[in-house]
């Protein structure tokens, strides 16, 4: 086992620091290139610092659990930190265990835009994919 540190991996490497510990994952959560794009340019115009971008989900929703992206100025104690495109993302453990896998991609279409979560946990989703079960 290596030794702990803070600095997060690149998701291709695929090894996570979690806790106090780095660790091998091969079901990771990832970003494509347009959904990082964003996320720069999004943390780019904050007005303060700005780590990185917490993804989680947290119960609710019209199928049961939601999803959700804030901005983070530093990862928390337990979080798992991923570092894809030039962008750290932080993950605390139950949400991971929820996000293995999952692809965020950035859409922007006639209907709208926003981020988009490629689960391949989520057994249903509900119609505007922002909640899913298991």
């Amino acid at each position: 086992m290596r030794a702990f540190t803070r600095e997060p991996r690149v998701c291709d490497d695929a090894s996570l620091v979690f806790g106090s510990q780095t660790q091998k994952d091969d079901a990771m959560l990832t970003l494509t290139e347009t959904a990082a794009t964003k996320i720069r340019e999004l943390i780019a115009k904050r007005p303060h610092p700005t780590d990185g971008l917490r993804v989680g989900v947290r119960g609710g929703g019209c199928s049961g659990f939601t999803y959700f992206l804030e901005f983070a100025e530093e990862p928390g104690e337990n979080d798992r930190s991923i570092e894809c495109s030039g962008v750290n993302l932080f993950v605390d453990r139950k949400s991971f265990l929820y996000l293995m896998g999952t692809e965020i991609d950035f859409v922007d279409g006639l209907a709208g835009a926003g981020f988009k979560f490629n689960n391949p946990n989520a057994r249903r989703t509900c119609g505007c994919g922002e909640s899913f079960s298991v």
